[in-house]
């Protein structure tokens, strides 16, 4: 992926979370981009996410992947049901009010993850979005969030 990320677009000062924060140097730092209709992330672990069972990687980790792609979907979403691109005006900011994850597969180390997120529903501040986390060509783990944009002020 090329191009600025969503979360290039974020205002300074909400820019600091720990999986996709750009000012936050120790992070994740994820980027999500437009495929089409769905948000694409790819992302690429370090040997140490490990989880419990050695060669395959932490639960958690899947799951804060699944929320920050889950978090700038719904940015995005938001600013595209309003008829902006990226760009135009500042990303507006979302919080997880709710978030699922069904575990499919095991995840293995040492290969690319891939995200793919799709907003279901857009209703005033409330986005619901669905995202998969794929390796290996397989849909690993699943999840659908609850987003809820943050006020104003």
């Amino acid at each position: 992926m090329t191009g600025k990320a969503f979360q290039d677009y974020y205002p300074d000062e909400f820019a600091h979370c720990y999986g996709c924060g750009r000012l936050n140097k120790e992070g994740l730092q994820i980027k999500s981009y437009w495929d089409g209709e769905e948000s694409v992330c790819v992302y690429n672990p370090k040997p140490f996410y490990t989880g419990g069972f050695p060669g395959y990687f932490y639960g958690g980790l899947i799951s804060s992947l699944i929320d920050c792609h889950s978090a700038a979907t719904a940015s995005a979403a938001k600013l595209r049901a309003e008829g902006f691109s990226l760009g135009d005006k500042p990303l507006s900011r979302f919080v997880t009010a709710s978030l699922k994850i069904d575990f499919l597969k095991p995840t293995p180390m040492g290969t690319a993850i891939e995200l793919r997120g799709r907003a279901l529903e857009i209703k005033g501040r409330k986005i619901i979005v669905s995202t998969t986390l794929s390796s290996e060509g397989e849909i690993r783990a699943k999840g659908e969030a609850v987003m809820v944009q943050l006020p104003e002020n």
